[in-house]
């Protein structure tokens, strides 16, 4: 009697997951210039000037540069795998010092004083974090409260002491006696000829006359120096050996110890280094204004953080999210209700944009978030339509509404380091 053995079945083979696209540098051109002309559209539709003048984005670049180089600062911490949530108290170290040594010795002195002061605190939270394996949350918040209590304290005690030369110089204890303003530049006969242009309200060409003009027309030093910081970043770490071994610390610290790198140095200089872009954050504060004056970074530090996760750990990213949160704080401060009313429009616009890019995709869920955007955008054309106006209230919440917004656009496409925020104890991998 034979038997017949059947073939076992096959089981279905499954689809194997779509490969999340890259944006190329093409790609992230074609989206800046898409952005542009919206913004123009929007500008010639409302009729509001100022929504993409060379003072609005002079404005936008001034707000810009603390918050790139809070995120900056954050970026490197997180990729040597170090939360770093201090980068606040950081920010604040450096403005208190850049005040107390600028108002003596001139603003180049206190830029230097800012970055010792950051830097001072990224080795504070390094040597909680790093040696004493402290978490990285509880570390940063505490670092926050202290630098508060800190610089209250030391400034109450150093400007607004009875008799002292600071008190007579014009400090008090909220603010310190002010100091000499740093020169700015400006490129001969191309802001001139860039501001006729934009003069004219052309479609797009005056747009992005005032745009550049903006780029060459009374710009500080510290700016320059900032962007320098950002390409410099790039190449020390993506295209140098100190760059990978630190960044390898963020990946699988127990990996690149085996192979010889020390992890506790890398993450102390990551953090001092993140420390010191904050402390130069909160310097530019300072020297912008003369003065150090309580509470000057008014949650920078922690906008600074929200723009590293949306730049997804890369300095470009970063430098995005920076020029984003720095255009809407500079519609607060510049334009006011009616540009912010303004712009009502345009995110309309944009969701709906996002909408159809969702269901494009095909993703689990891509129809209720593509609803979701088209249901807000349909709010927002109702609100622009019934109002003249948006409420100072509102207006002041502008950026930190963005952040959230940004944040929530951003989050599918987001891979932090590996082993950031964990703890780590040399030996573990023997």
């Amino acid at each position: 009697m034979s038997t017949t053995t059947s073939a076992p079945k096959k089981a279905p083979a499954s689809a194997p997951p779509r490969a999340k696209r890259k944006l190329s540098y093409p790609v992230v051109l074609l989206l800046v210039a898409g952005g542009l002309l919206l913004l123009s559209l929007v500008r010639v539709i409302t009729g509001d000037v100022q929504l993409s003048n060379s003072q609005q984005f002079s404005s936008a670049l001034g707000a810009a540069v603390p918050i790139g180089l809070a995120g900056l600062g954050g970026l490197w911490a997180e990729r040597a795998g170090v939360i770093n949530i201090g980068l606040e108290g950081m920010m604040m170290l450096g403005t208190f010092a850049a005040g107390w040594m600028g108002w003596q010795y001139g603003p180049w002195a206190a830029v230097l004083a800012g970055i010792i002061g950051g830097a001072l605190g990224g080795l504070l939270h390094a040597l909680a974090t790093v040696t004493f394996g402290v978490d990285h949350i509880v570390s940063g918040v505490a670092l926050n409260i202290l630098a508060l209590g800190l610089v209250r304290y030391l400034a109450k005690l150093w400007f607004g002491a009875t008799g002292s030369a600071a008190a007579q110089a014009g400090g008090n204890d909220k603010q310190s006696p002010p100091m000499d303003s740093m020169s700015t530049f400006s490129v001969p006969g191309l802001a001139d000829g860039l501001g006729s242009i934009e003069k004219h309200h052309w479609f797009l060409v005056s747009d992005l006359a005032g745009i550049l003009r903006a780029l060459v027309d009374d710009v500080s030093w510290l700016t320059v120096l900032t962007a320098l910081l950002f390409v410099g970043s790039f190449f020390v770490l993506w295209r140098s050996s100190f760059g990978l071994r630190l960044r390898s610390c963020g990946e699988n610290p127990v990996a690149a110890e085996s192979l010889g790198v020390n992890v506790y140095f890398y993450k102390y200089a990551a953090l001092t280094i993140s420390g010191a872009l904050a402390g130069l954050g909160g310097a530019f504060l300072a020297v912008g204004v003369h003065i150090y004056q309580e509470n000057q970074t008014g949650g920078r530090g922690y906008i600074g953080l929200a723009t590293m996760i949306f730049g997804n750990w890369r300095p470009g990213g970063v430098a995005m999210g920076a020029g984003l949160f720095g255009f809407m704080d500079a519609l607060r401060v510049v334009g006011g209700g009616t540009t912010v009313h303004a712009m009502l429009l345009l995110m309309a616009v944009l969701l709906v944009g996002l909408a159809v890019w969702k269901l494009r995709t095909g993703l689990r869920g891509a129809r209720i978030q593509a609803a979701v955007s088209l249901v807000i955008a349909v709010l927002l054309v109702l609100w622009y339509a019934l109002t003249d106006t948006v409420a100072l209230e509102f207006v002041e919440m502008t950026p930190y509404v963005t952040t959230l917004l940004v944040l929530s656009l951003a989050a599918q496409r987001l891979r932090a380091p590996r082993a950031i925020g964990k703890s780590y104890r040399r030996g573990e991998g023997t």
